[in-house]
């Protein structure tokens, strides 16, 4: 049986962790290898980078600040923001990352998901989806969440899987940061479409968010920012709780 995953993920601005609620009223949240760091400790099953003002800055990536911290981790590592080309993509593989997380770039381009996967397999390339509850769908944005886009989430969830994705990092913009709970009907929505595994992320906020997600949204890895860094739970606490709740998990 595969074991479901828990994911910190550090979104990162002027070299710092961030954290807002619905993509705005960022507050910090730390130095980025530090809080890397803590969660290597916490046994993390994966760390997610992402560089929040990149696409909209029209700027690379930090590679000094990804280098540093993959070399005081040992989990797998998945970098993004301001991915534009194969060539980002080899950077950021060589500076320490296991996956890179592609979004606004495959959108604009769905090809270099396919000429990305060709080149470096599909297991190194995660399509980051941003989705908001329109009428009678999720609509796509892109930018950090600053420009929406004319792309159902849940047909190009579908496409990126088809050119060769990896793996979906889907953040519900309307539950981000609310401590909700994740959004179910969006992430089974997108994990029955695709066959490849969904990261669900945004709305985290208590242990049985994460039990939720992963048995009636069929989710295979939550993400979670805001509880673990301002220490409201460990990822021990959760995984221990989805334990004894009967999910597999690594402990």
């Amino acid at each position: 049986m595969l074991t479901k995953r828990i994911i910190p993920c550090l979104d990162i601005k002027e070299n710092r962790v961030v954290k807002g609620v619905k993509f705005l009223a960022l507050r910090d949240a730390g130095d980025p290898v530090e809080v890397a760091k803590a969660y290597d400790v916490q046994q993390a099953d994966e760390l997610v980078f992402l560089d929040i003002t990149a696409s909209f800055e029209k700027r690379k990536t930090l590679i000094d600040l990804v280098e540093a911290i993959a070399t005081n981790i040992y989990m797998p590592f998945t970098v993004g923001g301001g991915i534009r080309d194969i060539a980002d993509i080899r950077d950021l593989l060589n500076a320490g990352a296991d996956k890179v997380s592609i979004n606004s770039t495959a959108v604009r381009c769905p090809e270099l998901i396919k000429d990305a996967s060709a080149k470096f397999g599909s297991q190194c390339i995660v399509v980051a989806i941003d989705a908001k509850k329109a009428t009678d769908h999720w609509e796509v944005f892109i930018n950090g969440g600053r420009t929406p886009v004319d792309l159902n989430a849940v047909d190009w969830a579908k496409q990126a899987a088809d050119l060769g994705a990896g793996e979906i990092l889907l953040t519900s913009m309307d539950y981000d940061g609310t401590k909700d709970g994740f959004d179910l009907a969006l992430t089974k929505a997108v994990a029955d479409a695709v066959n490849i595994p969904v990261i669900a992320s945004g709305g985290a906020g208590k242990l049985e968010h994460f039990y939720d997600v992963f048995t009636k949204a069929g989710a295979d890895a939550g993400l979670a920012a805001s509880i673990f860094h301002y220490q409201e739970y460990s990822v021990r606490q959760v995984k221990e709780y989805l334990r004894d709740k009967g999910v597999a998990v690594r402990l």
